[in-house]
């Protein structure tokens, strides 16, 4: 499952906000119903994930933990507490706890980015804030990409 594109929404007084159309169709292509929010552990936005995906993603968190030893037991709990499922209501529409909105310094304008197969969750001005900084991206992106093997450029 994979999401492309950047939208913008406003959540309601109540922390409503609608999930964009062309989200929303890929995630009914794929008989997703569920979802998970949580906190960024970077940057001061949420995250979606569709439930299969974070299911993945902890089992891969698993495979690398030790349930025996009590900092691995702290990281997860930390990791898991901020987490929370959430479901689109007839309209479109998801709830964000006024805890998650202040994470976020969300108030009303929300921009979502697609991340390829999660989304991401930001106050309108902040996001906008973060992508005026000036930026290496070009730099950045050919490091990366001149330590793959040739067939796979």
């Amino acid at each position: 499952m994979r999401f492309i594109g950047d939208y913008s929404a406003k959540a309601d007084a109540k922390g409503r906000v609608f999930l964009p159309a062309p989200f929303r169709k890929v995630l009914e292509a794929e008989n997703v119903t569920r979802l998970i929010l949580r906190g960024d552990l970077f940057q001061k936005c949420l995250v979606l994930y569709p439930e299969g995906l974070w299911h993945e993603m902890l089992d891969m968190l698993n495979t690398k933990l030790n349930r025996w030893n009590g900092e691995h037991q702290d990281l997860l709990r930390r990791f898991l507490a901020d987490a929370e499922v959430v479901e689109l209501d007839r309209n479109g529409r998801f709830l964000i706890n006024k805890r998650k909105l202040k994470f976020a310094g969300i108030a009303q304008d929300v921009r979502f980015l697609a991340i390829d197969d999660h989304i991401e969750v930001w106050d309108k001005s902040q996001f906008e804030s973060v992508l005026s900084e000036p930026s290496t991206l070009g730099e950045d992106l050919q490091k990366i990409m001149a330590e793959l093997p040739p067939n796979l450029v």
